[in-house]
């Protein structure tokens, strides 16, 4: 088993015009492929806050007309560029992805495609009824780990595959930061833990396996940060907490520590805008980043283990954990009839071989030269093929189209109906 891949080259491509809808953290970072690839160009930008969406703008030299506030002062043009990038947060992207799905714009979706499974369907079929190509966020797919673990697979070196074990380690001051103090911590205004950080995870499974999933089941709790694990005498404020310097989950060791060190990229950048020490000490004296971890208005799971049962009696197991060192630094082991796998953090790829009784590590390929390093460089890699899929018209370049990626949600919103529901969930009746 060797692992081989296509280079994608740019060189000769005719730039695909695109705008941003959404210039956060994820839609800025899409974005940087056209500041180092001739392919992409970026013409618009769509986004409420002035500073982030000017940035944007003297980044790319989108014209002043192109820059608005508002996604649907854009959808009443024409179209004017060939892609939508739509990177706002999750519970936004049903409006804008149909709107301009209708308008002919081939869609970027930022991960999860939305917070119901009903949207998703909608916003998969606006795009197959409108021609345009669905692209949506998976990005782990995309890893030259990943895809070596599905090569593997297909290749047979494993036999036939009987079991898979996948694990996120979310990274203790991580899960604080965006799912107890952050945008993803409440379910009513954002969505539940699953879908908003492991949906990718649990599209990886589906992924390799094949799909054909025909039962799920999955436990999962708020267990420790909540009001009765609160230490006696903590503060409601990390600032002026008694319990501060033991704490794991200080706001001053997460966020002043790195401010002090000259960072200013994520997580600072989501406390201010301009991510200076002075800035991100106000930001966690009066914002919500500097809230105690137990005196939050959190609900979303901080554990949680999802069982699958896929045809012909394979079986799979994905662990979404909080407490961990480790940060989004994944572990997967694939069992087969003649072998074994196993991937560390997109480290290189180990394959025991029954028969033999002898090991083989695959390398993973190195990455391009690129600021797009999110995800083991997956942000990079789907941004190129979709490019590519995008000038030569051809959706098969796509690793996560509208079918598939609507077919993994839906196991994300029946292992979240089983963990609500304690009961076992029939894919045939979901």
């Amino acid at each position: 088993f060797f692992f081989q891949t296509e280079k994608l080259t740019t060189r000769d491509l005719m730039p695909v015009s695109a705008i941003v809808v959404g210039a956060g953290n994820r839609g800025r970072g899409y974005a940087l492929y056209a500041l180092e690839n001739p392919s992409l160009k970026i013409v618009g930008v769509a986004e409420p806050r002035e500073v982030r969406r000017q940035r944007l703008a003297s980044a790319h030299a989108i014209p002043a007309e192109n820059c608005v506030a508002d996604w649907q002062e854009l959808a009443q043009r024409p179209r004017f560029a060939d892609l939508a990038m739509v990177c706002t947060q999750d519970q936004h992207h049903k409006a804008p992805a149909i709107a301009l799905a209708r308008l002919g714009y081939h869609i970027l979706l930022e991960k999860p495609m939305a917070v119901t499974l009903e949207d998703c369907a909608a916003i998969a079929q606006a795009c197959t009824e409108n021609n345009v190509m669905l692209c949506v966020c998976h990005v782990l797919r995309y890893t030259p780990a990943n895809q070596l673990i599905k090569d593997a697979i297909a290749s047979g070196v494993l036999g036939d595959v009987i079991n898979i074990q996948h694990t996120e380690p979310v990274g203790f001051w991580h899960f604080a930061h965006s799912f107890v103090r952050g945008n993803w911590r409440r379910e009513d205004e954002a969505t539940f833990s699953l879908l908003a950080k492991s949906c990718h995870d649990v599209d990886l499974i589906n992924y390799w396996m094949g799909g054909e999933c025909e039962s799920v089941s999955s436990f999962g709790h708020l267990t420790h940060f909540r009001r009765d694990k609160q230490p006696q005498g903590a503060g409601s404020r990390c600032v002026d907490c008694a319990c501060e310097e033991s704490c794991p989950y200080s706001a001053k060791k997460v966020y002043l520590d790195l401010a002090a060190s000259g960072h200013q990229g994520w997580p600072l950048n989501v406390l201010h805008d301009e991510p200076d020490i002075e800035n991100i000490a106000e930001a966690i004296k009066t914002g919500p980043y500097g809230r105690c971890v137990y005196d939050c208005d959190n609900d979303v799971c901080d554990n949680q283990v999802v069982n699958f049962n896929f045809r012909g009696g394979k079986t799979a197991s994905f662990s979404m954990i909080a407490f961990t060192e480790r940060l989004c630094q994944r572990v997967t082991k694939v069992y087969g009839s003649r072998g074994e796998l196993t991937c560390d953090n997109d480290h290189n790829v180990r394959i025991f071989d029954f028969a033999t009784r002898t090991e083989k590590v695959v390398a993973v390929r190195e990455l391009p030269q690129t600021q797009l390093t999110g995800h083991g460089g997956a942000d990079y890699f789907l941004m190129e093929s979709f490019i590519k899929a995008i000038d030569q018209k051809n959706p098969n370049l796509i690793k996560t189209n509208a079918k598939d990626a609507l077919d993994s949600h839906r196991l994300v919103f029946a292992a979240e109906t089983s963990r609500k529901e304690g009961r076992v969930v029939s894919l045939k009746d979901f």
